[in-house]
């Protein structure tokens, strides 16, 4: 039996290359790519017909069989291994509906390799517009949580140790802030995706007067991948979109190991909903945090993939290879539905995590997490310099655990005690002034700074990412909304052609 693809090939495709390679990649890719191919297809055809360069007969074959494939989906064709790979598949089909002549001129002035490579781009903006919508909805949830507990008082962390004094409402502005870069990332990469390699051709073009422009127009494109061999050979944008998801992974991660420390029965500062959480098999008692322990294993899986598709591609040369371009781009699409599972998750996180606010304020006014105001006081009243300042209160708050005081229970004498002992001298600060200089609530509303954690300093910063966060929203409906009106010219365009 002959090579069903090629008469070059004499023999037909071995079972283990079937079982082990086209057939997986078939039953994987298939239904993935079909709608995408159907578009890219029908855009080549309305091209070689407006060109001239297939015949009005032919033309409207082709347009009234691609309409039909379109319209019955991807269930009706029958998948062969033995044909190697998606669009051989795709074309025998169509043959089968319209005859080799008519079905066979589809292939004109085109390789599989522009037409994957195409193919890799409209699924990858895809993944950028989805991802992006996603970051949108967890950003969205984790400024609404930031205004609504902008007053929570909490310890602030270094080094897992108390540190300053801050409010879950100004952490959860840190992560919006954080997921507004990652939606940065991803938009930048937009522009380094949505470039069209059609006419490419294998690597060297075409001697057919394509209009390159037209088809990558139809398609949604806003340009083209120039150099032709390029426009084969390179999957950078891949790894560029893999790249940002892995960002967005580490992320997620970071964040979720802070609450899994919040959340543990040590802390117990934040709590989440039974719902969103798990019990043990043998200890009753258990409330698991599993969503955030899948977030965490998530990212390392996400690295993997990155370090796995970079990989795969740094070795290869600079053409079309099948071990950069297709091992390297399944990574990709691998971590893009993880990535949209997991913001989902991480979404659900953010929006149902809610602060145990009066045990916070207890902890933050016990845990000398307000040390360095009164350093600042002793500072800006007592004239001393930073580090001066800084070594009587390290004495002072030493002096507090040594006699199992909170911080709460320093007093003026203490920091008299300690101010002789390091400069030989009393400071006399009022007691009311060194009160106010460890009172959490009063440190907080100090630091109105932009950024600060204050009541109004993260109002502030709120109202402002939201203002950015709908316009991104806009400028993300507005890249959907071309491609769909691109397809839908298409799709007019080509119901005409075959009528």
């Amino acid at each position: 039996m002959e090579s069903k693809v090629s008469r070059r090939l004499t023999e037909k495709v071995a079972e283990e290359v079937c079982d082990h390679i086209y057939a997986p990649r078939l039953a994987r890719d298939f239904k993935s790519v079909f709608g995408h191919m159907s578009d890219l297809n029908q855009a080549h055809v309305l091209m070689l017909a407006r060109c001239g360069l297939i015949s009005p007969q032919a033309a409207k074959a082709l347009a009234g069989g691609l309409l039909r494939m379109e319209a019955e989906g991807p269930d009706v064709v029958e998948l062969d291994p033995q044909r190697e790979d998606s669009y051989f598949n795709y074309e025998a089909h169509l043959i089968k509906l319209i005859g080799t002549d008519a079905g066979g001129r589809m292939h004109i002035a085109r390789s599989r390799n522009d037409l994957s490579a195409g193919l890799d781009r409209m699924r990858a903006r895809d993944l950028l517009l989805d991802a992006s919508q996603a970051l949108l909805s967890v950003e969205e949830h984790a400024l609404d949580g930031a205004f609504r507990f902008r007053e929570a008082v909490m310890p602030g962390y270094t080094h897992l140790q108390p540190a300053q004094p801050v409010t879950y409402g100004f952490f959860l502005a840190g992560v919006a802030q954080s997921l507004e870069r990652d939606f940065g990332r991803l938009s930048d990469a937009w522009a380094r995706t949505n470039i069209s390699p059609l006419g490419a051709g294998a690597l060297a073009g075409t001697t057919f007067a394509i209009d390159r422009h037209a088809i990558a127009t139809s398609l949604g494109f806003d340009g083209l991948v120039e150099n032709t061999l390029d426009a084969v050979a390179t999957r950078d944008f891949g790894l560029e979109i893999l790249n940002g998801l892995s960002q967005i992974a580490i992320g997620w991660s970071r964040v979720a190991q802070d609450y899994h420390v919040l959340v543990s029965h040590e802390f117990q500062t934040v709590e989440f909903p039974d719902r969103v959480t798990g019990t043990s098999s043998i200890m009753p008692q258990k409330k698991n945090p599993v969503v955030l322990e899948h977030l965490k294993g998530k990212a390392g899986h996400l690295l993997g993939l990155y370090v796995a598709s970079a990989t795969a591609v740094k070795g290869t040369h600079f053409t079309n290879t099948i071990d950069a371009n297709r091992e390297g781009m399944r990574g990709v699409w691998e971590a893009g539905e993880e990535v949209l599972r997991c913001l989902s998750l991480f979404d659900l996180i953010i929006a149902t995590g809610r602060p145990n606010a009066a045990l916070m304020k207890r902890r933050v006014t016990e845990d000398f997490a307000s040390a360095t105001d009164l350093a600042d006081v002793l500072v800006r009243d007592a004239d001393l310099s930073f580090r001066e300042a800084h070594h009587i209160v390290g004495a002072v708050v030493r002096a507090a655990m040594d006699a199992g005081l909170a911080a709460d229970g320093i007093t003026t004498q203490m920091v008299d005690d300690a101010a002789r002992d390091q400069l030989g001298r009393a400071i006399g600060l009022d007691a009311d002034l060194v009160r106010r200089s460890l009172d959490p609530t009063a440190s907080v509303a100090s630091r109105t700074l932009p950024g600060g954690p204050a009541p109004e300093a993260v109002a502030r910063s709120v109202e402002a990412a939201q203002a950015r966060l709908e316009a991104r929203h806009a400028a993300l409906a507005d890249k959907r909304g071309r491609l769909q009106k691109a397809r839908e010219t298409l799709k007019r365009d080509l119901a005409e052609l075959a009528a």
